[in-house]
């Protein structure tokens, strides 16, 4: 393969906030869905509300995740010259994961489909010593997990929230909890923008280190993340969520379970809490499996038949899918650039 031009890094970059403008467009129903269902917040406010929020993560809990998603490939064992089409390869594998699945209207997560990307990528590129397996296992463990944790906060913050307010009359409850869910969606919009903005950083930055732009002299395994990447990263990721996913918002919003403000207000603020805990200990979580599973687990509190099962199914098959199929579509679009290049 050829040497990449400045041009071409330059191109990739833009690539890599295009995958994140489509995070955020595909994910703004992660952070709307619950206060436009309930009403608390017309489309066009809750956009611009959860946009702000996304942005403002920029000054929030460091660059833990981003430094995870960097280690994805093994850089001392890859050529300089053929990372920027790795990048390249795996962000078509996550953006075409993420417009399929956003068609059907499918919650799935872009997370994953940059993970799966890179995977398939390296593995065309360098086999199965390009990529650090212990990563992609703590990544496929909390695909498992923090699902399970976020529908087992949402049932229990939801029987608190119950209980707190059994002694107090609906319609005067109601009014209590559509002024809390304000709070609860700025909390989940900020985690959602600290958490999935740094998968963006974690691409953007191995790729300029690679190519000796900066960090000269630096320990690849602990790569620092430029200022104006997180700047960058976090202002696309906003500008995909004022785009907005109505499809999806449908979905989470209406067709997994009926919610009310307080129902809004325990899912919004036990996904926030799951996914701030996450980006701490600097684990790629999907925020959108979260989200959805938060929401589950409230509704799980009014019964299992309050639940529409076959939506949860089709769900969580494409949450199966996500990884293996964006990883196919890398491993292709490099197998593709290396035969053309």
């Amino acid at each position: 393969m050829p040497d990449p031009s400045p041009l071409l890094i330059g191109f990739i970059i833009l690539v890599a906030l295009l995958f994140d403008f489509t995070n955020g467009f595909h994910d703004s129903a992660n952070a709307i869905s619950t206060v436009v269902s309930t009403k608390v917040l017309a489309p066009g406010q809750a956009v611009a509300f959860a946009a702000f929020f996304n942005f403002v993560a920029a000054f929030g809990f460091g660059v833990a995740v981003a430094s995870t998603i960097s280690k994805i490939l093994t850089l001392e064992r890859i050529p300089a010259e053929i990372i920027p089409f790795i990048v390249l390869s795996a962000l078509a594998g996550a953006i075409s994961w993420n417009l399929i699945t956003w068609y059907f209207g499918l919650p799935t997560s872009s997370s994953h489909a940059l993970i799966g990307g890179l995977a398939g990528a390296g593995i065309a590129a360098g086999g199965i010593a390009a990529i650090k397996i212990a990563t992609i296992e703590v990544v496929v463990l909390f695909m498992v997990l923090s699902p399970l944790i976020g529908c087992a906060c949402g049932f229990l913050f939801m029987v608190l929230v119950l209980r707190a307010s059994a002694e107090t009359h609906r319609s005067v409850a109601e009014g209590h909890f559509r002024r809390l869910q304000i709070f609860s969606a700025a909390s989940y919009s900020f985690s959602h923008g600290t958490n999935d903005a740094q998968k963006t950083m974690g691409i953007i930055t191995p790729l300029l280190f690679s190519l000796g732009y900066f960090g000269a002299g630096v320990d690849p395994s602990h790569l620092p993340v430029p200022f104006w990447v997180i700047l960058l990263a976090h202002a696309a990721i906003a500008a995909g969520t004022l785009a907005g996913g109505w499809r999806i918002v449908r979905t989470m919003g209406y067709n997994i379970t009926r919610l009310r403000p307080a129902h809004g207000f325990a899912a919004e603020t036990a996904g926030a809490a799951t996914i701030i805990g996450a980006s701490l200990a600097g684990i790629p979580v999907s925020t959108t499996h979260v989200i959805s599973s938060s929401i589950l687990g409230v509704g799980l509190t009014k019964g299992a038949g309050s639940v529409r099962w076959s939506v949860a199914r089709s769900i969580v098959i494409a949450w199966i899918l996500t990884i293996p199929i964006s990883a196919l579509i890398g491993f292709v679009a490099f197998s593709l650039l290396r035969f053309v290049l």
